[in-house]
């Protein structure tokens, strides 16, 4: 397994990590996603760390706070051998001050996530999204003394706006303030938004990034082609919800592509679609996600081999973004 720093920090992360999102499925909206249990849930972790992926990523909403049970409990015995990352900021109650990123609510969101791992400390906190209420210093402030406590060793964020990292990140500064040391967003070859603003910014900052739905909210995997009805399952059940629109032929274009390639080097559709992102240095870690053995073994076997640049130009060509102003303005 390859490993690689993240960020600017000096810890070394597997370039795939497991992203628990389906342990749980005790609410309506992730259990379309899965409904692992602690049984299957550790043998999933077992095959992870016989391949070298330590590093397991899961929220406080997730099956609102059951993927944590699930997590915490698969994991025990063996927490010294693991990196955890989980995220709060997105609601859990029904009252007023049981979202966003005030002092309030993170210290609460904090504990109850300890508590629901069993562990003492978190490795990576991310916050999930960003607070419009809250005060960036506020939030920093409280990230701060967590770091400071013990309890937290780093910070990143997910889903934030390029303006709101970098207002987040110059704050930090000022104020001599722990910093984000990574930012986990959405990037696939149906989804290539983040090369336009946040990959730059992260390059110029000298930031890590993780990349969630690798596959496109599932629409990479083979399971969507052109003539092909949708099969029932998680996309047509609405387990996509809030997946951004693709257009139609773009999608069914990308997919052929890769099964060309795909046929060519006798790899999946899938397994194509993650080392393509994982060609790109940028890229600190990739989270996988799998309901059973069969999905977790085949999308590890992503790794250790590499795109032709052939390969990567195709793909690169076939899955091409317009730009967005005003980056077309003098584009060269």
């Amino acid at each position: 397994m390859e490993y690689r720093n993240l960020g600017n920090s000096g810890l070394k992360v597997p370039v795939l990590s497991l992203g628990t999102a389906t342990f749980g499925g005790t609410n309506e909206f992730f259990k379309r996603w899965g409904q692992t249990r602690e049984k299957e849930a550790t043998r999933l972790i077992d095959i992870c760390l016989e391949h070298g992926i330590n590093f397991f990523d899961t929220a406080n909403v997730y099956s609102l706070g059951d993927s944590e049970i699930v997590l915490g409990k698969a994991l025990k015995g063996r927490r010294d051998q693991s990196i955890i990352s989980t995220k709060a900021t997105f609601q859990m109650g029904e009252g007023p001050n049981e979202s966003g990123s005030s002092r309030y609510h993170l210290m609460n969101a904090l504990e109850a996530s300890l508590r629901r791992l069993d562990t003492d400390y978190i490795d990576l906190y991310f916050m999930h999204g960003f607070d419009n209420n809250t005060p960036i210093e506020e939030t920093l402030r409280t990230l701060n003394t967590m770091v400071e406590s013990g309890k937290v060793r780093y910070i990143g964020c997910s889903n934030f706006a390029a303006w709101q990292l970098m207002k987040s990140l110059s704050i930090s500064e000022k104020y001599n303030l722990e910093k984000y040391i990574v930012y986990q967003g959405s990037y696939s070859l149906i989804s290539r938004d983040v090369e336009q603003e946040v990959l730059p910014l992260l390059k110029d900052q000298n930031a890590g990034f993780m990349a969630w739905s690798p596959l496109g909210w599932g629409r990479l995997t083979g399971k969507i082609k052109r003539g092909m009805e949708v099969k029932e399952g998680r996309i047509k059940s609405g387990g996509a919800l809030g997946a951004p629109p693709v257009d139609d032929e773009l999608l069914y274009d990308i997919v052929e592509q890769l099964e060309r390639i795909g046929g060519e080097l006798d790899k999946s559709i899938a397994q194509i679609a993650i080392n393509w992102l994982l060609q790109n240095k940028q890229v600190s870690n990739v989270v996988i996600g799998a309901r059973d053995e069969r999905q977790l073994i085949s999308n590890i076997e992503a790794v250790g081999w590499n795109l032709s640049e052939k390969h990567l130009n195709q793909l690169n060509e076939v899955s091409r973004q317009s730009l967005i102003y005003p980056h077309w303005v003098g584009e060269r």
